[in-house]
């Protein structure tokens, strides 16, 4: 829902800044790269020392990127399959980096093994996730299925949690803490929910080609 809803706002807000990186000529490939990097460094240098609150601000100013490039692309009248495969490639990246910062918290200074095993979780979960519907759609299903917990909403869940868990650097009291482990728990449960309804349409949905296909053979004989 917010993938659908939050990107079509954010990339009206943002399409006069795309127009502008175009008149100065950067390539939204180089947009793609640079703010991917962005996202992996702030996530990488960070979060693994419980800088919660300054990683989410570095990441959230690069993680816009991902509207930034393929809006330029558009306006340039010059979208590929190269950029597609290179976004969604280097999303994984940054989202990887992201939950792999927390689990080196939790498992260093966090002190927390369960934590660093649900943060593995929600990295692994959310590459399989993505990894579904690529995989669906490439063997010519839709996927048509809206799944609960989504890219834009684990991002969104986890990074609003991380920022506020941060502010205890500011003298907010340390109870706020407890938003990133619940926050990562809601992750892990709602991608494996995602998951699941992605398999099943996936299932659902190759059953009825493979009928159809099965059908059209027997009427051509």
């Amino acid at each position: 829902m917010l993938n659908k809803y939050a990107r079509a706002f954010f990339t009206r807000v943002l399409t006069p800044f795309a127009a502008f990186l175009l008149r100065r000529g950067v390539s939204p490939d180089a947009v793609t790269l640079i703010g991917t990097a962005g996202v992996v460094a702030g996530a990488l240098v960070f979060f693994p020392r419980g800088e919660f609150f300054w990683g989410t601000i570095t990441i959230t100013l690069f993680v816009f990127s991902d509207l930034v490039d393929g809006n330029m692309a558009r306006q340039a009248g010059i979208s590929s399959r190269w950029g597609a495969f290179l976004d969604s490639t280097l999303d994984r990246v940054a989202d990887a980096a992201i939950f792999g910062g927390l689990a080196l918290w939790y498992a260093g200074s966090g002190n927390d093994n369960a934590l660093c095993a649900v943060a593995i979780f929600c990295l692994a979960s959310g590459q399989v996730v993505s990894y579904t519907k690529a995989r669906g759609e490439s063997i010519g299903l839709p996927v048509a299925v809206n799944g609960l917990i989504e890219r834009a909403e684990r991002l969104v869940i986890s990074l609003v949690a991380a920022g506020l868990s941060g502010l205890q650097t500011f003298g907010v009291p340390s109870w706020i803490g407890v938003l990133l482990p619940i926050a990562l728990w809601v992750v892990a449960v709602g991608s494996l929910v995602t998951l699941i309804q992605r398999v099943v349409t996936v299932r659902r949905e190759s059953a009825e080609a493979d009928a159809a296909a099965a059908a059209s053979e027997g009427g051509a004989a």
